[in-house]
């Protein structure tokens, strides 16, 4: 099957990891189109339409003509211009695919993004995390997945130096309780070897190893899970995030497991107490690194999830 990914940008570097997880799983042949280049995260490139010459966007062309599949992802439809192309002469004989990631336009106004797709009669519908389903009714969750075998998501132990790192990742700092964390780490700094590593708006590859490097690591308390938790579960890293009912529910019925890994902090009191117990444990620390890691090697591991993306598409209607 050709599956063609469209996107203005790649969320999250979830697009590139995605096509070379169908690569190294399965017989799909899958390309990647983006227009932007937002912040400097560097994600992998394949037909980025910036960067293209006379003869990329010939192949551009073909790769849309004949496509089995076209996976839109956040806000992008046929309409959205592709250089001098778009995707809409190009449908006919394709199944379209909506993915749905958690932009902030989505998460405002889901009602538009109802309508739209019931007038269309689409139905092939995704989501990036198990909250968003509320806001599209219909859809079906796709988990996040992570190359947990590749050297920056492995775990890199520590040499110890007396000194714990908690590391936040936030691409947005007002979506992902920053604030908060960075009142509450100059408060407990005062009495514990605490150095907070703020890692923002740098290439991937830097933030997976600084990540790599820490000893805890904050993801936000928003309810759901971000990237940076997956990330650094793969590192057997303790991950804090705020996992509401909902989230924790859909995570577990979909996994068929009980037990989970994340640190649990839904209020700034719980976050400061899960910080102070984890700093002041080594050993709670190893403890839940190591089932933070087996969880991503055994439950969320990448075959696991391409294989159940890989099943979606072959039922594409």
């Amino acid at each position: 099957m050709r599956i063609v990914m469209i996107a203005e940008n790649d969320p999250a570097g979830v697009g590139s990891l995605v096509r070379n997880a169908l690569h190294r799983h399965t017989d799909h042949v899958c390309r990647l189109v983006t227009t932007q280049t937002r912040y400097t995260h560097g994600w992998e490139k394949d037909l980025h339409v910036p960067l293209l010459d006379a003869a990329g966007l010939d192949e551009l062309a073909e790769t849309l003509e004949t496509a089995d599949v076209f996976h839109f992802h956040m806000l992008a439809d046929e309409h959205m211009p592709l250089g001098p192309f778009t995707a809409a002469p190009f449908l006919a004989g394709k199944a379209l695919v909506h993915h749905h990631h958690g932009h902030h336009v989505f998460r405002a106004h889901p009602e538009i993004f109802q309508k739209k797709y019931r007038d269309l009669g689409r139905t092939n519908l995704l989501v990036s995390t198990p909250d968003l389903l509320l806001k599209l009714p219909g859809a079906r969750w796709q988990p996040n997945l992570v190359p947990e075998h590749a050297p920056l998501y492995l775990p890199k132990p520590r040499t110890p130096d007396g000194r714990v790192r908690l590391g936040h990742s936030p691409t947005r700092k007002d979506l992902k309780n920053t604030d908060e964390l960075v009142a509450i780490h100059a408060s407990l700094a005062r009495e514990l070897p605490l150095d907070l590593d703020l890692i923002d708006d740098v290439p991937h590859v830097q933030c997976l190893a600084r990540k790599q490097a820490c000893d805890i690591v904050f993801d936000h308390m928003q309810g759901y899970y971000g990237m940076s938790s997956l990330e650094s579960l793969s590192q057997a890293t303790p991950v804090i995030a705020g996992l509401d009912d909902w989230n924790t529910a859909n995570i577990r019925e979909f996994f068929g497991v009980d037990e989970l890994p994340w640190v649990t902090a839904r209020t700034a009191g719980e976050l400061e107490d899960r910080l102070r117990e984890l700093a002041l444990s080594p050993e709670t620390r190893r403890r839940i690194g190591r089932a933070s890691r087996t969880f991503m090697e055994t439950v969320w591991s990448e075959k696991r999830l391409t294989e159940a993306l890989a099943d979606f598409y072959a039922n594409l209607d």
